[in-house]
């Protein structure tokens, strides 16, 4: 499949200095991860995501919602980055200073080779306790159960962010900091509803930076940054890095 693309975006991600990319679950979708909001299977089918994620479901039923996302920790554990995962993790070769935000919590961008990842909404492999918050290191992952903290015995929960919690004050400082000072912004895979990271493209398009969405179809952002590409990001963000810079390394 040959990908055209207009002469402005290859010019400005050529002479782009700086990059901010902020994904979505659209972009792990095509590795096989189900979205957030997609329906469960299974013995979860019943349930609604948005009743499982949330500090006072914790408190209700830790062992459900810790078994959960044991279920959605081995869909991530089970995944492998795509082609857009590991065109990300190209582009930061060429252009040092990128920064990719992610809303995802599959870890994938990491395992495609990008190095300079930004988590808003955690990780699934990273826990931490509920009383204090503070990390907590899990060598062996009981799938049953959470296990208590170490530390001062409170039940240690996923390193992910909640329904009705606040994102890590330093993931999002760094967030806003890369978004504020990049010439060039991706929206990829994303719906453009879940705020504050919705914001940041058009806090990018404010600062004067040229601002592209990369969906599916379009969404909450349509008709509102300088270019909208629709397709899979599988397919474009290779197509794209290739357009820009040549053909691709041995990245993937």
């Amino acid at each position: 499949m040959t990908v055209t693309f207009p002469s402005e975006l290859i010019e400005r991600l050529r002479a782009a200095q700086s990059v901010a990319i902020l994904t979505g679950a659209g972009v792990s979708a095509e590795s096989g991860m189900p979205t957030f909001r997609d329906a469960q299977t299974g013995l979860w089918a019943r349930y609604d995501p948005a009743e499982l994620a949330s500090p006072a479901a914790f408190r209700a039923n830790p062992v459900l919602v810790w078994q959960w996302y044991a279920y959605r920790r081995a869909l991530a554990e089970a995944a492998a980055p795509n082609p857009g995962h590991y065109a990300l993790a190209e582009l930061e070769q060429h252009i040092p200073d990128t920064t990719l935000i992610t809303q995802n919590v599959d870890g994938l961008h990491h395992r495609a080779g990008s190095r300079n990842v930004v988590e808003l909404h955690g990780n699934l492999t990273r826990y931490r306790c509920s009383d204090d918050g503070a990390p907590v290191e899990v060598t062996i992952v009981a799938k049953d159960a959470p296990p208590r903290c170490p530390r001062c015995g409170g039940l240690i929960r996923p390193d992910v962010v909640w329904f009705g919690e606040l994102l890590p004050q330093h993931a999002w400082n760094m967030a806003l900091a890369a978004t504020r000072r990049c010439s060039l912004f991706l929206c990829i895979g994303t719906s453009g509803v879940v705020r504050p990271a919705a914001d940041l493209p058009l806090i990018a398009q404010a600062d004067g930076a040229y601002t592209v969405e990369i969906n599916l179809a379009p969404g909450a952002l349509a008709g509102q940054l300088n270019l909208h590409l629709y397709g899979p990001s599988g397919t474009l963000l290779p197509a794209l890095v290739v357009a820009a810079f040549g053909e691709r390394s041995s990245i993937g």
